[in-house]
């Protein structure tokens, strides 16, 4: 049997709310400027009214929490409630619902059905006086006071005295009753977490490439180019509009077991190794600089607002101090020996894999944070993780939660190409960024699919970072349909996902050479050696990507992916999607895409108007401006025509949306 509550009950329920993450076992996500939009359905038995509120504070895991801060909720339709705030503030924030009964409306409603069916209402009127009078008392009281407040309700206190029906139609009563009731007793939901990252982590774009290797008009440098390189190479990066430069790991590479060109495991005396195959964490390769250098090229970057990203990949080479000092780190086979990672039939004899199922896990995890901070104190807050989902979920849950408590600043984006629920298993302990399956969606039902996903089912954690190449994977796709389908592999990751980046400079010459038929390896990978490139190519991608960086820049609308709605289009050849600003700035932008960009696909777009959100109606015509191609359209209603033929009208249209009469 239930026992008897020790205090009177709120009569208000409080269900399902969001945004949460697992009934709460983990934050959620936002980013400063970014409005967290809280939802939930509020509610009470009968026919008296409910109000609600969003309480949200800031509340760091090392320090003190802030104050509440109260906003109200507003209804929707069908008991469903909602608000916003917007952090100012990084790191971990807290929010919570009240509701509570609100006898102020249910009585001005009450009254204003017996007025309006002409029941005498005097007896409602003197309640309404009580009702008026112990508000106005409460607002007299008030920290700070707000004599506005208490000038309104003597006012409506003098109306209702004089019998005046009118007052029950002021448009103040929902305001004051907010503010003054008497909520207790208030139902309260639980508390639950928001971390707040950087607005890179929601809105970004990375570019990649191997600092070893020489570009065309760099300084005169021998074959092996260094971090003093990359450093007029910044210039470059700045004016493609990325933010982001990433670098594949920079550190000593091992001797014992070094790999050749192309992956070969006999290296020969001038092979330079792979990377990732490191032989000390807390170094800079020789031939690339010091640690002074990585310093210099973060604030080099940052002068030009690019962060600097360094490749956090934890396996050692055989030569790896690591491997000396604690072998217990590492598992053994059999015979005594190390096992090196295997991906069959794939060896990779130059790398150790480490055993999170050490006794000596706790010396282990120390060690693993501490390289991360190591790097930090260097200038660097943005890591790329290689393969995190190899490494012990509880490991990562601690280090990046201990790391950005003191440093919320950094930034982490999760390799893992891998299950879903273990790529977002990865979101949920911390990871702010994560790399996706969009290299492989292509057909227009794949990406609508996939990106739907995206935006709604794991939108509150999981920050998706579409590539359309990396130093690992050349698709056939890219392989085979040569600059058309390069060009729009990189419209639909950078107007698709809020964050994109792109492996260069192979993704702007177009390098489409795969080591095999069948193979996504790149012939002479650079994984393996250095690659002069040459960036003055004419068909170089590097106009497309630099536009397609501004208008994402000047367009608020891309910077998110909640937003992102797709729309049916007459033709399988062809992809409409939109999104919109949650707070209502700039344009709303409808972007239309010819998925293979070599063959002409047309067809009618089948758009609501409403989803533009600027009032236009069925039947009204509205304009579109063009960014990526150029040209002014006007559209009238939700079936349009589009033509999208190479050479002629373009790969895609990405249009800013207007009313016609503005």
């Amino acid at each position: 049997m239930s026992k008897m509550p020790k205090r009177r009950p709120a009569r208000a329920v409080i269900e399902p709310v969001s945004p949460v993450v697992d009934g709460g076992r983990f934050p959620s996500k936002a980013a400063l400027g970014e409005p967290v939009v809280v939802t939930a359905d509020v509610f009470g038995e009968g026919h008296d009214a409910i109000d609600a509120a969003v309480r949200w504070r800031h509340a760091p895991v090392v320090g003190d929490a802030g104050p509440w801060v109260q906003v109200p909720m507003q209804f929707v339709v069908n008991d469903r409630w909602t608000a916003l705030f917007v952090p100012t503030e990084l790191g971990r924030h807290q929010y919570e619902i009240i509701a509570w009964s609100d006898h102020v409306e249910s009585w001005r409603h009450g009254t204003e059905r017996k007025a309006e069916a002409g029941v005498d209402i005097g007896v409602e009127l003197l309640d309404g006086e009580r009702i008026t009078d112990q508000l106005l008392a409460t607002a007299k009281k008030a920290k700070p006071r707000i004599d506005d407040d208490v000038e309104t309700l003597e006012r409506l206190l003098a109306a209702i005295r004089d019998g005046e029906a009118e007052v029950l139609h002021d448009e103040a009563w929902p305001r004051l009753s907010h503010r003054y009731i008497d909520r207790k007793p208030a139902a309260a939901s639980a508390k639950f977490d928001v971390d707040v990252d950087p607005e890179r982590a929601r809105f970004s774009a990375w570019y990649e490439f191997f600092p070893r290797s020489p570009w065309s008009g760099d300084a005169p440098t021998d074959e092996h180019a260094t971090l003093r390189d990359a450093i007029d190479r910044l210039d470059r990066v700045e004016a493609m509009g990325f933010d982001v430069l990433y670098l594949p790991p920079i550190h000593p590479i091992g001797e014992v077991n070094r790999k050749g060109r192309n992956n070969t495991t006999e290296a020969s005396p001038d092979d330079v190794g792979s990377p990732w195959g490191i032989s000390d964490h807390y170094a800079v390769h020789p031939e690339l600089g010091t640690v002074d250098d990585v310093t210099a090229l973060a604030t080099a970057a940052r002068e030009r607002g690019i962060e600097l990203a360094l490749d956090i990949a934890f396996q050692c080479t055989p030569d790896h101090v690591w491997v000396d000092e604690h072998p217990d780190w590492f598992k053994h086979r059999a015979d005594g020996t190390i096992q090196y990672a295997e991906n069959p039939p794939k060896k990779y004899q130059d790398i150790y894999p480490i055993d999170f199922e050490t006794d000596d896990w706790e010396a282990l995890w120390t060690e693993l944070a501490n390289v991360i901070r190591f790097w930090i104190d260097r200038g660097v807050t943005i890591f790329r993780v290689d393969n995190p989902h190899t490494k012990a979920f509880p490991f990562w849950e601690w280090a990046l939660g201990s790391i950005r408590a003191d440093h919320p600043e950094t930034i982490f984006l999760a390799e893992a190409f891998t299950r879903p629920r273990v790529m977002e298993r990865l979101a949920k302990i911390g990871f702010n960024q994560s790399y996706t399956y969009f290299t492989w969606r292509r057909s227009a039902w794949e990406l609508r699919e996939y990106f739907t996903d995206l935006s709604t089912r794991t939108v509150d954690y999981y920050r998706p970072n579409a590539w359309p190449n990396t130093p690992d994977i050349l698709t056939d796709q890219l392989q085979h349909g040569g600059r058309p389908v390069f060009a729009v592999r990189a419209v639909l990751a950078a107007t698709l996902s809020a964050n994109w980046g792109i492996y260069g400079p192979a993704f702007e010459v177009v390098e489409q050479r795969a080591i095999r038929p069948g193979s996504e390896e790149y012939l002479d990978s650079e994984k393996y050696q250095t690659r002069q490139w040459d960036l003055d190519t004419p068909d170089s991608l590097e106009p497309l990507i630099t536009k397609l960086n501004r208008i994402r820049g000047d367009q608020p609308a891309l910077r998110h992916l909640s937003t992102l709605r797709f729309h049916d289009v007459d033709s399988d050849g062809l992809l409409c999607f939109t999104k919109t600003d949650p707070l209502g700035e700039g344009d709303p932008i409808l972007v239309i895409v010819n998925l293979n960009g070599y063959e002409p696909h047309s067809g009618h777009v089948h758009v609501d108007p409403s989803t533009f959100g600027l009032g236009i109606g069925d039947d009204d015509e509205f304009v579109l401006e063009d960014l990526l191609g150029g040209g002014i359209y006007r559209w009238r209603g939700w079936h349009n025509y589009v033509e999208l033929s190479p050479g002629r009208t373009g790969y895609a249209h990405v249009f800013a949306v207007r009313p016609a009469d503005r």
